[in-house]
This record gives structure tokens, C-alpha cells and sequence, in this order.
């Protein structure tokens, strides 16, 4: 379970665009017309429903580290009247970054999302995953130093490190660079082991 951290979804964003960035160049080389690169990591979460107000919709779970945390169960839960005491919930968080070194494009930002939840009469399941790729432009790439810059969309000009110089072989001003960042989030209920 994700604690908030106090920063924006756009902050984060930034922030994981210009770490991807800086990572970009370390990293293995691919075919000289199109460099890329993807990392993925997800985290299951396991939790026992220990108590559930079906009038306040306030769910109390305890994971398998013995913490415990409790929450209300917004409207868009379905079917949460199926929820009882002994269910155990698992929540699968993924993230993923990707970039890719292209020759041609156009700067730019898109934000896909999408849902499911549970059918009437089953027991309460969903999940979420928002996709969003920036397009950005190298407009400056220092071998000495060695330093890549970008602009984004909005004119924004961020200059990243590069770890491993032999990764600029191919790269050159102009060229454009996609990253995509991709979360999902999914969570199920399961009945309470049969004792």
C-alpha cells in the first residue's frame, strides 16, 4: 500500500521522466535507427479483512506483517455488501518506464486510462492502469562532459547526465525521444479459507 508522498502525479512524473532520461544513455545499446530501453517492477500486498461497517463502508485489513489500516470503501466499490471478516484482499501494484530514441515525431504529451470492477453479485475485484508518453527533443548532446538536454512539449529544457558515452553513437539533435510511463493497479477479494 502506497503512503502519500506529498508531491503531484506531475511532479512524480517529471521526476521519473528526468531520472529516465539520465538512465537512458547507461543503459545497453540497441540497432542504430531506434534506441530503447523498458524497467518494470510490481509489489503484491496481501491483507485480511478484520473488520468491515457495511452503513459507514469503513474497511479495517491486517497484512501478513501484522500492520493494520483501515479505509472507506468509496461508491465506485461494488458489491461491497459481499465483503466479510476473513476475506483476504490483494492489491497488485505495477509501474513501468519506457523510452525509445526515434528520428522522427513531434513533442507532445497523451494520457490513456483505463477500468474494470467486478460484476453484480461477485465478490468485489477492480482495476486501473493510466499510460502516459511524452514525447520530448534532444536539442543538445555535449560528448565531453557528457550531457544530453531535451525539450519538453511545453518548452521545458532539462539536461541529463550520460553514464556510458558509447550510448550517444547514432544519437543526434533533433532527434526525439518517447517515454512512457505506465501504473496499474488491481485488487481483488477472495472468501475466507474454509476452516
Amino acid at each position: 500500500m502506497k503512503k502519500n508522498t506529498g508531491i503531484t502525479l506531475a511532479e512524480y512524473f517529471k521526476t521519473m521522466m528526468v531520472v529516465s532520461l539520465i538512465s537512458l544513455f547507461s543503459m545497453g545499446s540497441q540497432a542504430q535507427d531506434t534506441k530503447g530501453q523498458a524497467v518494470m517492477s510490481s509489489e503484491t500486498v496481501t491483507a485480511t479483512v478484520i473488520k468491515v461497517n457495511q452503513k459507514t463502508r469503513e474497511v479495517t485489513v491486517k497484512t501478513d506483517k501484522g500492520e493494520e489500516y483501515s479505509f472507506v470503501a468509496g461508491d465506485h466499490v461494488k458489491n461491497l455488501a459481499l465483503v466479510k471478516k476473513g476475506d483476504i484482499i490483494t492489491a497488485v501494484y505495477t509501474e513501468a518506464i519506457a523510452y525509445e530514441v526515434k528520428k522522427h515525431g513531434t513533442a507532445g504529451v497523451q494520457t490513456t486510462t483505463a477500468a474494470a470492477a467486478a460484476k453484480p453479485g461477485e465478490k468485489p475485484a477492480g482495476a486501473v492502469a493510466q499510460q502516459t508518453t511524452v514525447t520530448v527533443t534532444i536539442t543538445a548532446i555535449d560528448t565531453k562532459a557528457p550531457t544530453v538536454t531535451f525539450m519538453g512539449p511545453r518548452g521545458n529544457k532539462e539536461t541529463v547526465k550520460v553514464r556510458d558515452p558509447k550510448n550517444l553513437n547514432g544519437v543526434k539533435v533533433g532527434d526525439m525521444v518517447d517515454i512512457t510511463y505506465t501504473e496499474a493497479l488491481a485488487i481483488k477479494v477472495d472468501e475466507a479459507p474454509k476452516k
